[in-house]
């Protein structure tokens, strides 16, 4: 059995429009790949959807430095679609993302 990840754990994303808060300027977040835990109580379909309550309860969870939900209402459009992006890269079993890659 290999007990060795395979695959990104942890994708960076550079905000379009960073974070102020208090004296600290975010431009950019990492996401972690989350485990099952951290998926309770949300539906995969609706984070496969970019769906906003899902990912609003999410990113807390799985972002460095740790986001606030106040943090992410008030992010650009842009960079939440790119974190919830991300997300659901995570989320794709290595079959699906082979069937959806134009090369592949």
């Amino acid at each position: 059995m290999n007990d060795q990840p395979t695959g990104p754990q942890l994708a960076t994303v550079t905000l379009d429009a960073p974070i102020i808060s208090g004296d600290v300027t975010i431009d950019q977040v990492k996401i972690r790949k989350p485990q099952a835990g951290e998926l309770r109580g949300l539906s995969l379909s609706a984070l496969l959807n970019l769906d906003y309550a899902a990912l609003e309860n999410l990113l807390p969870r799985i972002t460095i430095p740790t986001l606030t939900k106040a943090q992410i209402m008030a992010m650009d459009p842009s960079d939440f679609t790119q974190l919830g992006s991300e997300v659901m890269d995570f989320l794709l079993p290595k079959g699906a993302k082979a069937a959806l890659s134009p090369t592949g």
